[in-house]
């Protein structure tokens, strides 16, 4: 073979799979469209958010870049929730667009063992070995043929793309970049079943022609908290954002132009992500609101382009202009790029492992956008599995499944692969029952183990975890052996008034420790009883979880089973109990009679 591992596509989910796969030790190449477009923030240049920001920390305790990119390149930060618990806190960060494209191409430039190429891909190449059909390299647009044992696919929004601006429609995977042709039709052909879905971007506008005196200013947080765990400390100048809103004549040309929408004129027919909607979708879904909130955020230091957080649109560029012009200080705004839809394939997520490996191609990994999810934070996260898996079937070694008592990523994966998706599938941190055990500090806590057991996670940042752990350990054994206010200072803690800061400097040794591990520390002695709760509701999905059902299980013999449920379990083929039980449509009665079966 040319290759060990191929990967198809150059966004968050083809650099984590091709960096995790080279730096595990397998010859891997990048094929993209475009090497200029590597890792390019197409929409809002922002990393994190909730639940987004504990899954880039997740990625990065396993071994992942995403963390990294974004520490190096971030303009502004803000701790969101601060006010709440914080298994619901998590970091947000908006990134030098342009730097963090350059960092992420120049990384994988100088990896060792990776290569990239720029050209098309149309088809995946197929071999029959062992009576099973295995995916055995790529056929590029240009016609070269490349060869490999295993092929990551991570296509985002380019697989027959297609974006509308009014009555104005193209064949684009973005505005101004060519869609991938052929690919679709060819993956089709396989039996693979596709779908359309459809995201879209705001317009840019001029930041000298925008009057920042009828906006809110927003600053960001003095403390900057990396998203790395390798990263030590990051002290950089902030730029602002700024808030403003629409009114009822941003609203008015809204609905007088709704005719003119691609989305609503039937020209648009996949599916949108219900929790970023574009503007004319939240004007007619909530006609009782006066005003929506717009975030007008820089894309850079060293450009004049502010982008419109909320103001994403399909309409026409003249009514695009008189929207924004209605909006208190966009009145003079200079539109340097408008803003459109787009529309692209996905594949149906259900024809999955939960290594991310097709049920139907074996070698065949899918990741990112064409699995159905929206954000760059949920397609890095499945580009580092994906990777890592390819490397653990070429190895001969079990895939590496998260749980979703371990991991967000767990949580995305088994959402996706059980249930799949009919619209952009976003994380939130209510999609997560055990959420109390996925702070997003405790993610090196949970994973970093795992990454380096892969052979992806460094033995630095292993040794980074058990110096962490062994400092937190020693703080709550001398808290158990200090008083403070007449209590002990351990079971102090743990009232909500009293915070471990308030005990610095008036209890001995306290000051020794880094704010980090007092910080770290607190938390666990806090959330200590509902962790312990949490726990035995962990215990008791555990053990349906490792309860296996063979791949060949054949569910036909079962007398008892509802229609319905059969039907659901043979199309998904779960891998155990635990996760039939969460199918649509499959009833706690016949999990029971799955059950009996089972222990037979």
């Amino acid at each position: 073979m040319d290759y060990d591992i191929i990967v198809i596509g150059g966004g968050h989910a083809g650099i984590e799979a091709c960096l995790a796969a080279a730096r595990i030790g397998f010859k891997t190449l990048l094929v993209t469209q475009s090497l200029d477009a590597i890792g390019r923030l197409s929409c809002n240049p922002a990393v994190g958010g909730l639940a987004k920001g504990n899954i880039v920390r997740e990625v990065d305790a396993l071994g992942g870049e995403m963390g990294r990119l974004i520490d190096s390149t971030m303009i502004q930060f803000r701790m969101l929730n601060k006010s709440r618990g914080p298994a619901v806190q998590a970091p947000r960060a908006q990134a030098d667009k342009f730097s963090y494209s350059r960092l992420a191409k120049e990384t994988l430039e100088k990896q060792k063992g990776l290569e990239l190429f720029m050209d098309t891909v149309v088809d995946i190449l197929t071999e029959t070995k062992n009576g099973a059909l295995k995916a055995c390299g790529v056929l590029t647009q240009r016609g070269i043929k490349f060869t490999s044992r295993a092929v990551v696919l991570t296509t985002g929004t380019f697989m027959d793309g297609r974006i509308f601006i009014g009555e104005y429609d193209k064949s684009a995977g973005r505005l101004g970049e060519e869609a991938a042709i052929g690919l679709g039709d060819n993956l089709r052909a396989k039996g693979f079943i596709t779908g359309r879905l459809k995201t879209g971007t705001p317009a840019r506008v001029r930041f000298s022609s925008l009057n920042l005196n009828k906006m809110e200013r927003q600053e960001g947080d003095s403390l900057i908290v990396p998203f790395s765990f390798m990263t030590e400390k990051i002290e950089r100048a902030q730029l602002p954002c700024y808030i403003t809103y629409t009114n009822e004549k941003t609203h008015s040309i809204i609905r007088a132009n709704m005719d003119r929408s691609p989305l609503y004129g039937g020209k648009i027919v996949g599916k949108g992500p219900r929790y970023c909607p574009s503007i004319e979708d939240k004007v007619m879904r909530f006609p009782e609101r006066d005003r929506h909130q717009i975030f007008v955020e820089p894309e850079g230091s060293g450009t004049e382009e502010m982008y419109l957080n909320g103001l994403s649109t399909s309409l026409p560029e003249e009514v695009q202009r008189d929207i924004i012009h209605s909006i208190p200080g966009l009145e003079e705004a200079e539109i340097m790029r408008p803003a459109y839809a787009v529309e692209y394939d996905y594949i149906n997520p259900i024809g999955l492992k939960a290594s991310l490996e097709s049920k139907l191609l074996e070698g065949l990994f899918i990741a990112g956008q064409t699995n159905g999810t929206s954000g760059y934070e949920e397609a890095a996260c499945q580009g580092l599995i994906a990777g890592i898996n390819a490397c653990q079937k070429l190895k001969g070694e079990p895939a590496l499944v998260l749980s979703r008592t371990e991991a967000y990523i767990g949580v995305l994966i088994d959402d996706l692969v059980t249930m799949g998706t009919k619209e952009p599938y976003r994380m939130f941190t209510s999609r997560a029952e055990y959420r109390l055990n996925l702070r997003h500090d405790t993610a090196d806590e949970r994973l970093t183990e795992k990454g380096f057991n892969c052979g992806l996670a460094s033995q630095e940042r292993l040794e980074r975890l058990k110096e962490k752990i062994s400092k937190t350990e020693a703080l709550e054994e001398l808290l158990h052996h200090r008083s403070y206010e007449q209590k002990n200072a351990y079971e102090a803690i743990k009232q909500p008034e009293i915070s471990i800061q308030h005990m610095v400097g008036k209890v001995e040794g306290i000051d020794e420790f880094a704010p980090e591990i007092r910080e770290r520390t607190e938390l666990k002695i806090k959330y200590e009883g509902y962790i312990k709760l949490q726990e035995k509701a962990v215990e008791r999905f555990t053990k349906l979880e490792n309860i296996a059902i063979p791949e060949d299980f054949d569910y036909d013999s079962i007398d008892g089973l509802s229609s319905e449920s059969k039907e659901k379990l043979k199309q998904i083929r779960p891998e155990s109990v635990g996760r039939a039980s969460r199918i649509s449509g499959v009833r706690t009665s016949d999990i029971g009679i799955l059950l009996i079966y089972l222990r037979k």
